[in-house]
């Protein structure tokens, strides 16, 4: 039998994710139930944003079979890859398939640059630098000024599985500059969780990653009848922001 009081949320993330479930799924509050599905879109399985659409839709459509309360298409780049005009596409492809509250990746982060109302950022990614570069202009078309994007290049998603919280510690660290509002570390497939904390204290600013903010997004964001106190266990100030 059902339980009522349980909230379910879907996840949409690359066949060759390995840190979602792991970083991810039990920082959500207790009552929360998540489900996800997995497509293969990137590395040697990308293909254009016009082709994914579709298999977007039947892989929402699965997680709208196993009543998600939300459903959030959790890529970063792919969820950037085409602008403010992707972002909509994307929405529309969850929408399609019957979801009800539908997001992504760039729509969290969107909403948690809104809340801090950031509008100078730092970008610190996993990806070569042109690909960083790409995801910049995206929030340039949002507003917001990328005062520094660094790619680190660390080739594929096992590489990015690889690097150690520490890593991005360094690395987001090295990035600092007097102007940034806020610290944006990027992608669903990187472990940055036990260092957000850290990283707020050194930096004195606001430090999201993608999986942060999309943990934020489901539970802040949806509407799930969830208490105010029922923050979960996520790092970082952003869940402060309910």
């Amino acid at each position: 039998m059902g339980n009522a009081s349980i909230r379910r949320v879907g996840l949409i993330v690359p066949s060759s994710n390995r840190m979602v479930e792991q970083e991810m799924s039990h920082h959500y509050p207790t009552g929360v139930v998540v489900h996800v599905n997995r497509l293969r879109m990137t590395g040697p399985n990308k293909v254009p944003l016009a082709q994914l659409l579709d298999r977007i839709t039947d892989a929402a459509a699965a997680l709208v079979d196993a009543k998600c309360d939300v459903v959030t298409f959790h890529c970063t780049a792919n969820s950037t890859d085409d602008g403010t005009e992707g972002e909509t596409a994307i929405l529309s492809a969850l929408e399609q398939a019957g979801v009800q509250r539908a997001s992504s990746t760039a729509t969290a982060v969107r909403r948690a640059l809104d809340v801090y109302a950031a509008r100078r950022i730092v970008l610190v990614t996993p990806y070569p630098q042109a690909v960083t570069d790409h995801e910049a202009e995206f929030f340039k078309g949002l507003g917001v000024e990328v005062l520094t994007a660094i790619g680190h290049n660390l080739g594929n998603s096992d590489a990015y599985c690889a690097a150690p919280p520490s890593f991005w510690l360094e690395k987001t660290l090295a990035a600092r500059h007097p102007k940034a509002d806020l610290y944006f570390v990027s992608c669903a497939n990187i472990s940055a969780f036990d260092v957000i904390a850290e990283l707020e204290t050194k930096l004195e600013r606001p430090v999201i990653s993608s999986n942060q903010a999309v943990v934020w997004d489901q539970i802040a964001g949806h509407g799930l009848g969830l208490p105010p106190t029922a923050r979960g266990s996520c790092p970082g100030s952003l869940l402060s922001k309910l």
